[in-house]
């Protein structure tokens, strides 16, 4: 039973099952490698490779490599390569290569990738939607343009800020995305991207539009803004300490006038004293009487 046991084991070094499906993205024209998971291939299996039902590829009990040239397989002619652990290389991919592919042994399945390749991205064209710009207009039309793409979304972008974008799902021969603005600069561009690449237009032809007027670069227009707002803050402050004072100042002294115009001042009156009408006065209160002699 032990050795039983141990000759199972053996006979599974180096196969995985695959539990979970894996996603693998390339452009058109690249080589893509196809893990198989494994390890080495045991002599006693056959390794298939399987591009949804279609046998593509093959390496049997002899590690030999052996590539199906179907009428259905025969897509992968001469694209194809095998190395010892069963991995699969697709030399110069093409997007009709797109699609679920298995690796599998004489007994489970081992991986499941889903591949996406992606046609190469063209630069997207920048030009004057001319049926709406007229001479007599003050604003402008511009249209971005791409052609013969799908699975992309094409962007008008205002230096890292999207400005309007569309999703191209299907093929399509011609796909445009139209700008209304009043004027131009430097900082728009028009941006094709799918998952994995993308392609930037620069709008630096400023004779497609009106020109904007130049002024200072944005960050410096922040700092002479944050400048501003605190030397106005600063000049608030001055001007609410100034005036407390002056307030203050006035009130001390109206205070001071009121206590002023309270106080009422009198000019001193001097009598003179008549001596003799007092003398007179006292003579007259006096009283005379004879005073009696004692014999």
């Amino acid at each position: 039973m032990f050795i039983f046991v141990c000759l199972c084991l053996w006979t599974l070094t180096g196969v995985f099952v695959a539990d979970a499906v894996k996603s693998e993205s390339v452009t058109e024209g690249e080589s893509v490698s196809l893990n198989s998971s494994l390890t080495q291939i045991q002599t006693h299996e056959d390794i298939e490779w399987k591009f949804g039902d279609i046998l593509i590829a093959k390496v049997n009990k002899n590690k030999e490599s052996v590539f199906y040239n179907t009428t259905a397989a025969g897509r992968f002619r001469g694209r194809l390569k095998l190395d010892q652990t069963g991995s699969l290389t697709i030399i110069n991919s093409r997007t009709t290569d797109s699609g679920l592919y298995t690796v599998s042994s004489s007994r489970d399945t081992i991986n499941t990738i889903n591949l996406t390749v992606y046609a190469r991205l063209p630069v997207p064209v920048i030009s004057s939607n001319s049926s709406q710009n007229s001479s007599s207009s003050s604003s402008c039309s511009l249209v971005c343009s791409a052609v013969n793409v799908s699975h992309v979304t094409l962007s008008w972008f205002k230096g890292n800020s999207v400005f309007s974008s569309i999703r191209v799902s299907d093929l399509s021969s011609r796909s445009d995305l139209l700008l209304h603005l009043e004027c131009v600069d430097d900082s728009y561009s028009c941006v094709l991207n799918n998952p994995i690449r993308n392609q930037t237009q620069h709008l630096n032809n400023t004779q497609l539009c009106h020109t904007c007027a130049a002024g200072p670069p944005v960050s410096l227009t922040v700092l002479i803004s944050a400048a501003a707002a605190a030397a106005a803050g600063s000049l608030l402050i001055v001007a609410a300490v100034g005036i407390f004072c002056i307030c203050r100042k006035h009130r001390n002294t109206h205070r001071e006038e009121t206590r002023a115009e309270e106080i009422t001042y009198a000019d001193p009156t001097f009598n003179t004293r008549n001596r003799n009408k007092s003398r007179a006065t006292e003579e007259d209160n006096v009283e005379y009487t004879s005073v009696p002699h004692e014999s």
